[in-house]
């Protein structure tokens, strides 16, 4: 029987939480870097097996990027939660908040029913190293081509219909903010200005992240970035999406970990999910910077050759 060790835990818990928040997909690595290093750690972390302790490990990583999700974004959450109330209880959206809140929600509606009805045919029929070699290949194809589309878009970076916008942040209402605190509030708000039919299409593209190789964030980027968006305001909105599509996903096999999947490896769990913390709220503050002012190309270069490079590695 396959035992979870303590360095596979932390070296996988490691990798998930960089590479779930990097537009490099997180499936396609914790696929194929058991492949190539071989032995016991493609025995024991083997996500296609229907009936595997990586699966239960899976779930405390999943549920640890989240809360690292949360806890940077954690004033968005608070007001996007705030306004999610305030809707209900007036009965209408009338403020930037309120909007976005019911956008988030649009946006995560379609990923959550993919995820619930094919998440399980993915992972165990196209869960395997070739797949997810190819599909890493294509993730960067994809990031590429997406930035050679953006650059030749005609018009402004946000160029919405004005019929569907929410209202604009009134005056003042962050001069009493620190400035970066400001700035983030003014971003969240152009978010809010986004139509209900571009939000729900954007948070669909998520479902593309079932394929082992396709990124998350990345594909998400890519539908904002198609909206109109900037890097900055796409990336934002890529996290603001996956966090509650990350949490669920952990949330809801949290019994795998009390169950027999579990059995023996709690504190490797533990060890990982700590390093899967760790290293997503790392890379998400990075992220935050790197698209104020640069580009998903380097990340398309990347997968363009680690796709190609893991491939030649498995069948060697």
């Amino acid at each position: 029987m396959s035992v979870l060790t303590y360095p596979e835990a932390i070296v996988i818990g490691a990798l998930q939480g960089v590479t779930e928040l990097f537009p490099v997909s997180s499936l396609g690595h914790s696929v194929l870097l058991p492949a190539i290093v071989g032995g016991s750690w493609a025995r024991d972390l083997n996500v296609s097996a229907p009936e595997s302790p990586y699966l239960a490990f899976i779930v405390g990583l999943h549920v640890a990027t989240a809360l690292a999700l949360l806890l940077l974004f954690r004033r968005d959450w608070a007001r996007i939660v705030k306004g999610f109330v305030t809707s209900i209880g007036h009965q209408s959206i009338s403020t930037p908040d309120e909007r976005l809140a019911w956008l988030v929600i649009i946006a995560t509606v379609p990923v959550g029913l993919t995820g619930l009805l094919l998440e399980h045919t993915f992972r165990t029929t196209l869960g395997k190293p070739t797949p997810a070699a190819v599909f890493l290949t294509l993730n960067g194809v994809m990031l590429l081509l997406g930035e050679q589309l953006r650059r030749r878009r005609a018009g402004p970076a946000t160029d919405l219909p004005p019929a569907d916008l929410a209202p604009v942040l009134p005056p003042n209402e962050a001069d009493d903010l620190p400035p970066n605190e400001a700035d983030d509030l003014e971003v969240d708000h152009r978010l809010a200005e986004l139509t209900w039919s571009r939000a729900f299409v954007t948070g669909a593209s998520q479902s593309l992240a079932l394929l082992p190789g396709i990124s998350r964030s990345g594909v998400t980027m890519l539908a904002g970035l198609a909206q109109g968006l900037t890097h900055e305001e796409a990336v934002r909105l890529s996290f603001l999406l996956a966090t509650p599509v990350i949490l669920a996903a952990g949330v809801l096999k949290v019994p795998d970990l009390s169950g027999h999947l579990g059995t023996g490896i709690h504190g490797q769990i533990l060890a990982g999910s700590l390093a899967a913390f760790g290293c997503a709220y790392l890379a998400a503050r990075f992220l935050t910077r790197w698209f104020s002012t640069r580009t998903l190309t380097p990340f398309g270069i990347y997968c363009l050759l680690a796709g190609p490079i893991a491939l030649v590695l498995i069948h060697r």
